[in-house]
């Protein structure tokens, strides 16, 4: 009987463990618990690797190369662990995340992540919608050229949802494009372009019979049509682990997220850390810390 307080390991928003911690993930998986540290204050508490309590891990990554190779999903999946893989895919731009695998194998990482554990334990992320100038005259370019070509593999592969949102211009994102490359600027389209945006790709996606989700995108949805079917989504989706692998996990929405921006993410325990364990991808858009 599965356990009344079972809890969801999310791994994570903070870094990308799949391609570049599994190792350390697995050490604590064997040990039984994580030491985690809290971004802001430092402080650090235990989060248990067990089952139970841990009912389903929820992976994040724009790399499943080192995940699959390493057979590290079955070696979680025998143990008992539900898996379900968040998977970022943005069409090839080197300005933008220039150190992602081409997009080529990442389309067939999947591919190999839908044939390996169900295309229903996978939802990909095409996340965010970037929009940038060169230059301070250059003409506003997007980072969704090609996303035709991702859809179509995912249809194939049987996925059935697509989450994406628009790049949030935080203070510290600016600063990191202007000290990384000089000349780079983000842009924030008007919400009229935003709608319009959101709509083609719901266009473009309902041909494939994928369903399009919004991150943290409540003010937009409220201003799309009626007729739209496009919704806010749920990156840590309880009800979707539960349908997928049984148990008692808590429906209840995460305080720890942008709830008023409308995030429906239920309560999860990340254990990952934004200086302990590094990202690499180098992307120019993100706020974690770079290898």
């Amino acid at each position: 009987m599965p356990a009344r307080n079972a809890i969801v390991l999310s791994a994570s928003r903070r870094t990308d463990i799949p391609a570049f911690h599994m190792p350390w993930f697995m050490q604590g998986i064997e040990a039984g618990a994580f030491t985690v540290e809290h971004p802001f204050s430092r402080k650090t508490r235990s989060v248990p690797a067990t089952i139970p309590p841990v009912q389903a891990i929820v992976f994040w990554s724009k790399n499943y190369g080192p995940f699959l190779a390493g057979g590290f999903g079955e070696r979680l999946a025998k143990l008992g662990y539900g898996l379900f893989f968040q998977f970022t895919i943005n069409p090839e731009d080197a300005l933008l995340e220039p150190r992602v695998p081409p997009l080529a194998e990442r389309l067939a990482q999947l591919r190999g992540l839908a044939a390996r554990f169900g295309a229903e334990a996978v939802n990909w992320r095409l996340d965010p919608i970037c929009a940038y100038r060169l230059g301070e005259t250059g003409r506003i370019r997007d980072n969704l050229g090609g996303t035709a070509r991702i859809a179509d593999v995912a249809a194939a592969a049987g996925i059935r949802r697509c989450t994406t949102s628009f790049l949030d211009l935080y203070a510290k994102v600016r600063r990191r494009a202007a000290g990384r490359r000089p000349g780079v600027s983000f842009v924030d389209p008007p919400p009229e372009a935003k709608i319009e945006t959101l709509l083609a790709l719901e266009a473009l996606l309902a041909g494939r019979g994928i369903a399009l989700f919004t991150c943290c995108e409540g003010e937009l949805l409220g201003r799309l049509p009626g007729s739209s079917t496009v919704r806010a989504g749920a990156c840590i989706p309880s009800e979707h682990l539960v349908a997928l692998y049984g148990g008692r996990l808590s429906f209840a929405r995460d305080p720890g997220q942008r709830r008023a921006q409308g995030c429906l993410c239920r309560v999860s325990q990340d254990i990952g850390s934004y200086d302990r364990q590094r990202c690499g991808h180098g992307c120019l858009y993100c706020y974690a810390a770079a290898q």
